[in-house]
């Protein structure tokens, strides 16, 4: 019943990224038709360009239904964990695509400097290119409405783009106002603007999608909130090291080590883990496709205190973010604890460093220390 509502939601969700993109497709082709006959018919760069970039929002709107419907695609055997990636791929499609028109537009903005031309605007075109500024406005705080309701950043971001927009248009109406008052042609110089912003733009899409695919750090809020709903369960003492796996918007796998009690036999272990996944996937969609265990002493309060000291002198060092999975063996005289280490030193270093000082206070006692990277 989980998974049927899970995968109903995600074709909700597709669906209102569809008729939400589908709304801003008309309204861009609309507006492309507009000032590209006011462009020609007044011999303005600026309100050329001003088409060209709602061209480009229109493209863009196309090939983000072409990624979601793609991306939506079910695993098969060839790609068992989905299509998701492909939403990314169209995402790159569309950075270049914003990139190309933002390059072009300024070395056509530079010409008419160089060479430039008299505009000719008439009443009727200011009129439409100022209710051109108001469509943009509504429909900028419409796109970014619906995508909120879907947490969907590329929705957000059309939304803010297409607020942004509508000052772009509003400026090139108020050079075109400023030469029908005083004869002062600024639309050269309003073009090389426009296309400044439009490059702008696409650079800060290509490295948005490039971190995407890259992989980067997981989302503060929803690692907190798997953690939490982990810690939940009376037997979880802990939850360590979750490591989140992308594979497209709202497609997250994931895997954790969770700490608990050295009491626990193997079949309550097993039941803990599934509570876990169930929850943590009715609540978040995140699949734990791994749940490790680490051990954790309760019967000796000796080593509790040992445990104390040792994660007291650890910490005390700067680099040392987190000390975890601590377990203390009397009959093998082993200690084997994690210790989550910054980037900012080297592991390796850190890592014998601790052992040292470790070992020096505790010398009848062999260690075992895990180095873990700061991934959530």
């Amino acid at each position: 019943m989980k998974q049927k509502t899970a995968t109903d939601a995600a074709a909700a969700r597709e669906q209102v990224i569809v008729k939400t993109s589908v709304i801003g497709i008309a309204a861009n082709v609309l507006l492309v038709a507009f000032k590209a006959a006011i462009g020609l018919a007044s011999g303005s760069i600026a309100v050329i360009l001003d088409a060209v970039n709602n061209l480009s929002d229109a493209l863009s709107s196309v090939i983000t239904i072409l990624g979601a419907k793609l991306g939506a695609k079910q695993p098969n055997k060839k790609h068992p964990l989905g299509y998701g990636r492909i939403e990314y791929l169209s995402s790159m499609t569309v950075a270049a695509i914003v990139l190309y028109a933002g390059i072009t537009s300024l070395v056509e903005s530079v010409k008419k400097i160089i060479h430039p031309g008299a505009a000719d605007y008439t009443v009727t075109s200011l009129v439409i290119i100022a209710a051109a500024v108001v469509v943009k406005l509504i429909l900028g705080a419409y796109v970014k409405k619906q995508g909120k309701q879907v947490d969907s950043g590329a929705l957000i971001a059309s939304g803010s783009d297409a607020s942004f927009d509508a000052v772009l248009s509003a400026s090139v109406l108020a050079s075109a106002v400023v030469f029908k008052l005083w004869g002062l042609s600024l639309e050269a110089y309003v073009g090389v603007v426009i296309a400044g912003f439009i490059i702008k733009a696409g650079v800060e899409m290509m490295i948005e999608t490039l971190n995407d695919i890259l992989g980067h750090r997981g989302d503060a809020e929803l690692v907190k909130s798997i953690k939490h709903l982990l810690t939940e369960d009376s037997d979880v003492q802990g939850a360590y090291d979750l490591v989140l796996f992308n594979y497209g918007p709202g497609k997250n796998y994931g895997s954790v080590h969770l700490e608990v009690p050295d009491v626990l036999t193997a079949d309550e272990i097993d039941r803990l883990t599934r509570r876990a996944q169930e929850r943590v996937y009715a609540q978040t969609g995140v699949i734990l496709t791994g749940v490790s265990i680490y051990s954790f002493n309760t019967q000796d309060e000796e080593i509790a205190a040992i445990r104390s000291r040792i994660q007291t002198a650890v910490l005390a060092h700067d680099w040392a973010l987190q000390l975890h999975g601590f377990y203390l063996d009397r009959e093998k005289m082993t200690i084997r604890f994690d210790v989550v280490i910054s980037f900012d030193v080297d592991h390796r270093q850190a890592l014998e460093e601790l052992y040292r000082e470790i070992k020096a206070e505790y010398p009848a006692y062999e260690f075992q220390i895990i180095p873990d990277t700061d991934v959530s």
